[in-house]
């Protein structure tokens, strides 16, 4: 994103407040509502020449029904950078996001489920979470099973009780003893392997293995096609995206048309669409945040994304949520922050 023009003091003020006040609003802002209600120490017509130069700069903008004016995202970039206090969550926030992710279960699907949902709950945005990306994940064993005379399933057993399963189709009958032989020989040759070691050098770990007979023929299989198999043992299915509660977005006044709501459903429909722009991201350290244009995807030209990732072992995966532009970023950062080490102490 090019640099946003540099702001003088009272810029900075007053792009702080409009952001405020139409977050908290929905409302356009004029410029004797923010002189009203903040006290910049300055005259209405001050504000409202200083919010023309903001307009001119790029980080306001008219909607075209209203005197008032609403910020762009280029201002939101520039507020959350520089303008933003240091998020604090509250006890009480802490306790209720606490008492939403803990429960009996300590499957890693369930802790991201209520995280998701208590997320969504407590900053009325769409909670949004991702199992971990597998590339890190040690192989612990391989266990090769016959579905059929010219089908296999590969079973991948990996750290942290994760298991993938990828099915293998034959062009002929192999023996019974061959499997044994060759799975034999994959647990020997890749296991303490991370899944990223084994796709990218699988061929040259196989290729001086000695077998006979149709083992020989299902070795030479995994030489000429293992890679394939393990980049399908790394990629998650729509089933990883975890959703809070779309209700809680419909809600927000950025979705009152018909053709915003449909807009809305559509965007929720396609969890794949989601991970996807969420796995394209460039992760932060702490808090990543991307804001509207941001994105590089149309559909998501309305949204804010707020994430942090989790962590346990090798293995990282992202919690967070979307809503619109127009978000409390320093209480829904707070939370997001705390969710994520929660989910880390918790796996």
């Amino acid at each position: 994103m090019p640099t946003p023009p540099e702001l003088t003091d009272r810029e900075r003020q007053v792009l702080e407040a409009v952001i405020q006040s139409y977050v908290e609003t929905a409302e356009p802002a004029a410029s004797r509502t923010i002189s009203r209600r903040f006290g910049l120490g300055v005259s209405p017509a001050t504000i409202r020449n200083t919010m023309s130069d903001l307009e001119e700069k790029g980080f306001l903008f008219h909607p075209h029904t209203s005197a008032g004016r609403v910020p762009t995202d280029l201002a939101y970039r520039v507020y959350v950078d520089s303008l933003l206090q240091s998020p604090v969550i509250k006890t009480a926030e802490q306790v209720l996001l606490g008492e939403g992710i803990g429960g009996a279960s300590t499957a890693i699907e369930s802790i991201l489920r209520r995280a998701a949902q208590s997320l969504g709950v407590l900053t009325q945005e769409l909670g949004v979470a991702l199992g971990p990306q597998l590339d890190a994940a040690i192989l612990q064993r391989v266990e090769l099973v016959r579905l059929a005379s010219d089908r296999l399933l590969m079973v991948l057993a990996l750290e942290r009780g994760f298991a993938r399963s990828i099915y293998i189709e034959l062009p002929i009958e192999i023996a019974d003893d061959a499997i044994g032989t060759v799975g034999a020989v994959l647990n020997e040759r890749l296991g303490g392997l991370t899944l990223f070691e084994i796709r990218s050098s699988l061929a040259i770990r196989l290729r001086d293995a000695q077998a006979a007979g149709t083992a020989a023929e299902l070795l030479n299989i995994f030489v000429e096609e293992g890679e394939q198999y393990f980049t399908n043992a790394t990629r998650s299915d729509d089933a990883a995206v975890v959703l809070g509660q779309t209700s809680l977005l419909a809600e927000h006044p950025e979705f009152a048309t018909g053709d915003s709501m449909r807009q809305l459903l559509a965007f929720t429909e396609t969890p794949a669409h989601i991970a996807d722009v969420l796995r394209r991201r460039s992760p932060q350290p702490g808090i990543t945040i991307t804001i509207g244009h941001e994105h590089g995807d149309p559909r998501f030209d309305r949204f804010t994304i707020v994430t942090a990732e989790y962590h346990f072992g090798s293995l990282s995966g992202v919690i967070g949520v979307i809503g619109p532009t127009r978000m409390p970023y320093r209480k829904v950062i707070s939370l997001v922050g705390h969710a994520s080490r929660l989910i880390s102490d918790l796996l």
